[in-house]
């Protein structure tokens, strides 16, 4: 079977033979079983932590909501698992149509929560389609990337998808949800990278990015230009103490073993702002301790570590693109979550995969790992 030339230029990948077996049963043979039992045990010690996190708030445990969540989640696995990647590259056009589409709904018509539209109310589920966007985002430009392979080290690929990028960056932007934006960043930075654009190109790229956050943290405001809300300056630059000092407090405490449900009176008593959603890391390390807090990185890090080894066997150069935007999003949300708990990192509204309380962002980050799945059982033979 004749498989598509990529440049040979792109970060050390090469083309590996496919398997003719492409049906139900040898793509289930050819799922990568480590990479699913560490988003089960990730998935499964969310749910935990969350029982315990949730069991003292008003409206009681959130635990029997989130399974629902992670059972729709696993569903939409399933289907993405199966849907051949090549059927992802032939509409990514369309995908980018969609997203730009639900994102223009947010701003026009989405529910108003604190200053912020964010989420789309249906009636019986309110989902964030930003969420959502960020496995869209990686791929729609993983299709136009794919197809501009032999043009790649022009300066005018990386400019075009900087533009489609801009799009939802810019919408995502403007609800607000700086965090998001971020994220989305983290995946445009990712699909560059492994598209193998010139290194020439990628610093003049994160040279330029970094004035533009200069100027909009520091340069613009000094000069009574204030392009963000004085509080997402302030979250960005952790001068926001309050929510901050709580939270190292509540990791300090943990210990090694943790204070347990009932002891870790920061999460019990609420004085950890957002103890089920952004800081539900500082929560889990209260409750469980440094063991705890270890054995949910440790599961990241196995998502992380397979990812990696799935965009290196990937059949085509749109795999390896597309499994880079899922795994750095991925990654850039664990890192920005559980740093800012720690004050090394901006507080932002990014969630905790699989553990904050949520369906758009359980659901989302179970599709993703749906997507890896099938790319790696369409890979190479070689399995590592």
């Amino acid at each position: 079977m004749a498989i598509e030339a990529v440049d040979p230029r792109a970060r050390g990948l090469r083309n590996r033979p496919l398997d003719d077996d492409v049906g139900i049963v040898g793509l289930t043979r050819r799922l990568d079983w480590v990479l699913v039992a560490a988003a089960a045990g990730a998935v499964a010690f969310g749910l935990w932590s969350i029982a315990g996190i949730t069991r003292h708030d008003p409206g009681g445990s959130a635990a029997p909501r989130q399974a629902l969540y992670a059972l729709v989640g696993t569903i939409v696995l399933i289907i993405a698992f199966l849907i051949d990647p090549s059927v992802y590259r032939r509409w990514w056009k369309a995908v980018y149509v969609g997203l730009i589409g639900v994102m223009g709904i947010v701003l026009l018509a989405g529910a108003a929560t604190r200053g912020s539209k964010r989420w789309i109310d249906i009636g019986f589920f309110t989902f964030q389609p930003s969420e959502f966007g960020k496995v869209l985002l990686a791929l729609a430009l993983a299709g136009f990337l794919a197809g501009h392979a032999r043009e790649v080290t022009r300066l005018s690929v990386p400019l075009k998808t900087i533009l489609l990028a801009a799009g939802p960056i810019g919408l995502v932007f403007l609800q607000p949800d700086a965090g998001t934006a971020l994220v989305f960043t983290a995946v445009l930075a990712s699909v560059l990278f492994v598209a193998g654009i010139r290194w020439l190109h990628l610093g003049l790229i994160a040279g330029v990015a970094t004035l533009v956050v200069l100027a909009v943290l520091w340069w613009l405001p000094s000069a009574g230009v204030q392009v963000l809300k004085p509080y997402q300056t302030a979250r960005l630059t952790n001068t926001s103490s309050y929510n901050l000092t709580e939270s190292k407090i509540a990791v300090g405490s943990g210990g090694l073993r943790g204070r347990g449900v009932v002891g870790a009176t920061q999460t019990a008593l609420d004085y950890l702002p957002a103890h089920a959603t952004d800081f539900a890391f500082a929560s889990v390390a209260e409750q469980r301790g440094f063991i705890g807090a270890s054995v949910l990185l440790l599961l990241y890090l196995l998502v992380v570590w397979r990812g990696l080894k799935i965009v290196t066997i990937a059949s085509d150069l749109f795999g390896a693109i597309l499994a880079a935007g899922v795994v750095f999003a991925f990654l850039f949300q664990v890192f920005v979550n559980v740093g800012m708990t720690m004050g090394i990192a901006p507080i932002t509204g990014i969630p905790l995969p699989f553990v904050s309380v949520g369906g758009s962002s359980m659901i989302s980050n179970l599709a993703g790992i749906g997507l890896l799945l099938g790319i790696h059982a369409r890979g190479g033979r070689r399995r590592v």
